[in-house]
């Protein structure tokens, strides 16, 4: 139900064009466009009940999905297959989707070994990290803990708005040239650093069921929209850090992203639905996602374990060869070169190819070459892998019916 406890308030800023910006538009349009426009306030949160305000529909969904959620981290903690790199992976690539960022597993994967220079694989490759870092650091206590997690996103891509709360009106669609007609006007960037401090304390309260809580934190970091460009994957992430700290996970990241992306446009009404006062869609948006994530992780999970278990049998090593834990690595990095699996096994270079060439010799890997096509560039890739990863990004593309 809607609370007016909960909807936004709105002010009026000055907006001001820039003499370069009139001089392109001419003094119709810049008269047009030159006048107050209105961006949200939104209300603190730190002390505000929130629960009471979901319906009774989405609170049980929300503590069935965490049932179920504990269930399926126990499940993929019985795999001998490593899924939590591979579930955070799936995570990271799901979450960029949702900000139209699309690259396929390999290009990801290379983008990670810095053998691929794609725009879009190097950005989901730096949602990895992100994520990583939402997952290494889930108690969210300070501002530096926020603009952390933004940070490891675009340090390579934009590094002058990296790690840095905006300095600047920013609006979600409508014209690029004034916020004037947009979808939705977040705060002025006066009032960022007041809103965070109250989320971060909102965040840290126990009394909150761990699924409600990260699905309300979620959608009170978009309303407050902190950054220039980054606002959705660090959002999502948050989901992440909380989940970790809420729920006892022991081996698994679940790829809310993935389920969310069964119906996007689902996921940003229940954006707009909190904004006006109503909290239960985004939590069950939220839940929902989590659900469809499980369904379509098992599936993963099914395929690559038995791809593990046929290498198992089919590959013929000494019990204290390289190339067991080289198996497991590919889990992790499925495109991978001499010198990523020297350092992250601790081998010589030559140890190293050695176990690339067993594995290739049983069509574990095959090798490919990068641009430069020379000796030190070659890398080796797992198409199964990449295959099963390709098929789950397909899967949480589609839209689910009842979802």
């Amino acid at each position: 139900m809607s609370s007016p406890r909960l909807q936004l308030a709105y002010e009026e800023h000055p907006w001001e064009v820039s003499a370069e910006v009139a001089q392109r538009l001419g003094s119709l349009e810049t008269h047009r466009i030159e006048r107050p426009y209105r961006a949200a306030v939104p209300v603190h949160v730190a002390e505000l009940d929130l629960v009471p305000l979901l319906s009774l529909k989405a609170r049980q969904l929300a503590a069935e999905v965490t049932a179920k959620i504990v269930e399926f981290d126990s499940q993929m903690s019985r795999l001998s297959t490593p899924m939590p790199a591979i579930l955070l992976r799936t995570e990271s690539a799901s979450s960029s989707q949702i900000e139209h960022l699309t690259a396929g597993a390999r290009r990801i994967a290379a983008a990670t070994l810095s053998v691929d220079d794609h725009k879009n694989a190097l950005l989901i490759s730096a949602n990895v990290a992100a994520m990583r870092t939402a997952l290494a650091h889930p108690n969210l206590n300070a501002f530096e803990d926020i603009l952390r997690l933004h940070r490891a996103l675009l340090e390579h891509s934009e590094p002058e708005i990296a790690g840095k709360f905006r300095d600047q009106q920013v609006w979600i669609g409508g014209s690029s040239l004034s916020p004037h007609g947009s979808e939705f006007t977040p705060p002025h960037h006066t009032r960022v650093p007041d809103l965070i401090h109250d989320l971060l304390a909102f965040i840290g309260r126990r009394d909150i069921p761990p699924l409600i809580h990260s699905g309300l934190a979620h959608a009170q970091f978009e309303t407050i929209h902190p950054f220039e460009d980054g606002n959705g994957r660090v959002g999502r992430a948050l989901i992440h850090s909380m989940l970790s700290r809420g729920i006892p996970l022991e081996s698994s990241t679940i790829p809310v992203s993935a389920g969310l992306l069964t119906d996007t446009q689902s996921y940003f009404n229940a954006l707009t639905t909190y904004r006006e006062g109503d909290p239960s869609a985004i939590v069950s948006i939220v839940s929902k996602g989590a659900l469809q994530a499980i369904e379509n992780g098992r599936i993963l999970a099914q395929e690559l374990n038995t791809t593990r278990e046929q290498w198992v049998t089919s590959v013929n090593a000494r019990s204290d060869s390289i190339a067991w834990p080289l198996i497991d690595l590919l889990f992790t990095q499925p495109v991978v070169n001499a010198e990523f699996v020297s350092t992250n096994l601790s081998v010589s270079d030559r140890g190293a190819r050695n176990a690339i060439d067993l594995l290739e010799d049983a069509g574990v890997l095959r090798r490919t070459q990068t641009r430069q096509d020379r000796r030190r560039n070659v890398v080796w890739q797992s198409d199964q892998i990449l295959d099963a990863l390709d098929s789950f990004a397909a899967r949480a593309g589609r839209r689910t019916p009842g979802l």
